[in-house]
């Protein structure tokens, strides 16, 4: 597999921190039909966690938040690259930006377990145009 590299859309969704409050989220998306790239949660204090949410499709995402009452922060804005797991398979991507002079403010990746890998990448909002063309999308 060659690497893939697309733009995304990611939202932000604040819940309560409790047992099965993302997994009631998570449900609700798949029973609209919402499929999803990316999904992660972060403790944001006590009593809250910040789920992150990566829909393939923006539109399902915001009809499902607004019949479920949720408040979405967004869209922001992504890259999500797929590829090949090998030594060093990142580094060709974290070099055209940073011989392009575009900081990667966040990231976060994965191995597949079956030789490939995902891995999503934060560049600030005014050089992500500009991070898309140096990374030819």
């Amino acid at each position: 597999m060659a690497v893939s590299i697309r733009r995304v859309d990611y939202f932000y969704l604040t819940i309560e921190d409790r047992p099965g409050e993302a997994c009631r989220v998570l449900s609700r998306l798949a029973s609209a039909e919402v499929n999803l790239l990316a999904f992660s949660a972060v403790p944001t204090g006590a009593a809250h966690t910040q789920l992150t949410i990566f829909p393939e499709h923006v539109e399902r995402l915001a009809r499902t938040a607004e019949k479920e009452g949720w408040v979405l922060t967004g869209p922001q804005r992504a890259f999500l690259i797929h590829g090949d797991d090998h030594l060093g398979a990142l580094v060709q991507i974290h070099m055209k930006l940073a011989d392009a002079g575009i900081n990667i403010f966040n990231s976060s990746g994965v191995t597949d377990g079956r030789g490939g890998y995902g891995y999503i990448i934060h560049v600030r909002p005014e050089k992500y145009d500009e991070a898309a063309r140096v990374l030819e999308i």
